[in-house]
């Protein structure tokens, strides 16, 4: 296995296929800097590094495998064709090209497939449609160049994945009330809730089923996170019932609801602006409008009564003497010359309506094309610090859960600001660490703060200042360095015990899907367990001996993997990509999941199964043999 890339996902993703799948692999990274992630080959340290790995596995129970070697390193600037040879891209079973520049990874992806027509690609890519478009490229020049390739290898040969859109669902669900972990899957949402310790007497609603027993310190104000490495004491997740009712006092991850993944457009917004019609005039000149029309109907049914015409006669009559354009009523009835001169001051009085209304108009359509400023009564939002390539996608999730979100960005011409004036949703431009840019958007009377910038002190800064201003704020930062983001949640945990602290790494969430797909499986998205990640899988039943043949109670092996769900829809009539939110371009795709399985129901081998499966469990169930997928869908959330 090779990976290619300049930032911490790439140092994931390669400990991850070291640690989690028992794989060789080679990491190609620039040099002559600070390493941006964890040093994954240090001399010396191979004998500590093999015996932390037993003892892991004792502490978890999994049976330990073929010791892993530590990762090659390659330092170069670019992965030109010369660099991926020496690497042994012409050998390798997988490559993952994880570089920040969109364009760094297409230019190594083209030269990879030259070199390697059968390699299996794995490409990250922020930019979806082109994503689509390169993946058809790859797997055609595969095909073309190895024409005896089968389906299943060639339609694994290549998969374009999106960091951003990998862990924007969790980023955005940490902030939410009530929807603390959720995954995409067949375009519902599945959404999984923590709960807290029963009290005495209380019995905990155990949801659909119980994914993760949270860790014994998580309700300890001075207690951290738990991680791999805390034992009997830290998360376990996937645990059987018995143990479920042992664990008095530790809170739980379950599986709670299934639902619609966004809201349907609200009626009266204009298509494509998305302005409200009653926001194109003030109530005022409504008002002033409405009366108008009333003297102008009482003025037609005066002439009506008046004069021996017809009413529509009456009150195109009416209608030419408010505008001025009728022949004076000389000669005529009293009555008839009264109806005059009121229906001319009526009209004196309808030109500045039409102007103001005009203008009115104008100014609403101008205000749509800019950032709008909060509301002055606004409360119960979300504050959204950064609106990069991870801020847009977690404000693009918090819109489809239809939360009120107020943006924060320094940078006007940053990625996320055309999102946000496409939706409408208030920005407040400016640098956070200064004085009022915070209450500017309104965070006193926020829910939750999300720092998602790329500065680790930025976020920590704004969050430390935020719960100086609203103690009880709901906090989750996105920090890269593990043993930092530590320090700060113990710290904030500490000080601030009766509020909920959570902080998440990008490349953390996203590393297990990365080696999912390098190992050629389906991944639907992670969910974080305090310090540790749980999978989320589909497959198909067919060649594997711990499912295929036996009910789902037998399938379920705690702390490995569970079935959760069963696609019900004929094979020809699946879905492609279960992790779609919604269907691309308009297609329409039978939802066939059933999450409310009868333990009793025997596995056949066309079934496709959604499984919920820890990393390792993952490696242990899927091997090494890559399943084919039946069609496309999103590439970039794949």
């Amino acid at each position: 296995m090779i990976v290619c890339g300049d930032d911490a996902l790439a140092h994931r993703l390669a400990a991850e296929l070291r640690d989690v799948y028992r794989e060789r692999v080679v990491l190609v990274r620039p040099g002559g800097g600070p390493a941006l992630g964890p040093r994954l080959a240090v001399p010396g340290q191979g004998r500590a590094s093999a015996l932390l790995g037993r003892v892991s596995a004792a502490m978890t129970g999994t049976p330990p495998g073929p010791e892993a070697a530590d990762p090659a390193t390659v330092e170069a600037d670019e992965p030109t064709e010369a660099v991926l040879a020496s690497a042994g891209v012409a050998r390798a079973a997988a490559l993952a090209l994880v570089y920040d520049d969109d364009e760094t990874n297409i230019r190594a992806a083209l030269a990879a497939r030259r070199l390697n027509p059968g390699l299996r690609l794995v490409i990250r890519l922020y930019n979806r449609k082109l994503g689509q478009h390169l993946e058809e490229l790859l797997d055609q020049a595969a095909f073309v160049a190895l024409p005896d390739l089968d389906a299943a290898a060639l339609d694994a040969s290549t998969t374009v994945l999106s960091d951003a859109d990998t862990a924007a669902p969790a980023l955005a669900a940490t902030a939410v009330a009530g929807t603390s972990k959720v995954v995409h899957a067949d375009g519902l949402l599945l959404r999984a809730v923590e709960r807290t310790p029963p009290g005495r007497g209380e019995v905990a609603d155990p949801g659909l089923c119980t994914l993760a027993l949270l860790s014994a310190t998580t309700n300890d104000p001075a207690g951290e996170e738990g991680s791999d490495s805390s034992g009997t004491a830290g998360p376990q997740l996937l645990p059987d019932p018995r143990t479920v009712t042992a664990a008095t006092g530790r809170g739980t991850i379950v599986l709670e609801a299934v639902t619609h993944t966004g809201p349907p457009l609200p009626a009266g917004r204009l298509a494509g602006r998305g302005v409200p019609l009653s926001e194109l005039f003030s109530r005022r000149l409504r008002w002033a409008v409405a009366g108008t029309g009333l003297a102008v109907l009482a003025l037609a049914i005066a002439a009506w009564q008046v004069t021996d015409d017809g009413f529509l006669r009456a009150a195109y009559i009416t209608l030419l003497d408010l505008f001025s354009i009728n022949d004076p009523a000389v000669g005529e009835s009293t009555a008839r010359q009264v109806l005059q001169l009121l229906s001319g001051l009526v009209g004196l009085a309808l030109l500045p309506l039409l102007v103001a209304g005009g203008l009115e108009a104008l100014g609403t359509f101008r205000s749509a094309a800019t950032l709008r400023r909060p509301p002055r009564g606004l409360s119960g939002h979300v504050v959204l610090l950064g609106l990069g390539k991870i801020g847009t996608r977690v404000l693009a999730r918090l819109r489809d859960l239809d939360i009120p979100v107020v943006c924060v960005e320094e940078d006007p011409e940053a990625r996320g600001i055309a999102l946000a004036r496409r939706l409408r949703v208030p920005t407040v431009i400016g640098d956070v660490t200064q004085e009022g840019v915070l209450e500017a958007a309104k965070i006193h009377r926020a829910h939750a703060l999300l720092a998602l910038t790329s500065s680790d002190t930025t976020n920590l800064e704004a969050a430390l200042y935020a719960r100086t201003v609203k103690a009880d704020l709901r906090v989750a930062l996105r920090l890269y360095d593990d043993d930092f983001a530590t320090a700060v949640y113990r710290t904030l945990r500490a000080a601030h015990p009766d509020a909920l602290t959570r902080s998440r790494s990008v490349s953390h969430l996203a590393a297990p899907a990365f080696a999912g797909a390098m190992m050629g499986r389906q991944i639907l998205g992670a969910i974080p367990v305090e310090r540790k990640v749980l999978v989320f899988a589909a497959l198909v039943v067919a060649g594997y001996p711990q499912l295929e043949g036996r009910t789902v109670a037998e399938t379920f092996r705690p702390g490995a993997w569970r079935v959760l769900a069963l696609d019900t829809t004929a094979p020809a009539e699946r879905r492609p990509d279960l992790s779609t939110p919604h269907p691309a371009d308009g297609e329409q795709h039978p939802t066939g999941l059933v999450w409310d399985l009868h333990p009793g129901y025997v596995l056949q081998p066309q079934d496709r199964v959604v499984l919920a499966a820890t990393r390792r469990g993952l490696a242990e169930l899927l091997g090494r043999h890559p399943q084919p997928r039946t069609g496309r869908g999103t590439p970039a959330q794949r």
